[in-house]
């Protein structure tokens, strides 16, 4: 059987569950239903903007949504909304033109 790499979170998460600290939900159903409406408000877009960025930050923006398989207006907004939200995290990163250089 292939073992699964898990990412630092994901192996929290598993920590977690594996020591039993997780409990039920009471009310399920409710709870599910509360978080579709959240999640129906959050991704309903009913206001279109026009911004300017320069070339490469466009560029820049299209790999990233290329990597993680949605449009880029789509990661746009998504950066947008975890920002506001507070839930925007800086993660330190190489900058593409090295990491194409290097492999």
């Amino acid at each position: 059987m292939k073992k699964l790499k898990l990412e630092e979170e994901e192996k929290e998460i598993l920590e977690s569950f594996e020591r039993d600290e997780w409990e039920p939900v009471p009310d399920l159903d409710k709870e599910v239903k509360r978080h579709q409406v959240y999640a129906r408000n959050t991704l309903k877009k009913d206001k279109r903007i026009n911004i300017r960025i320069s070339s490469k930050d466009l560029e820049e923006l299209q790999l990233f949504a290329v990597e993680d398989g949605i449009p880029y207006q789509t990661l746009i907004s998504s950066i947008l909304h975890r920002f506001l939200s507070g839930r925007l995290i800086e993660k330190p990163r190489q900058n593409r033109i090295n990491q194409s250089q290097s492999q």
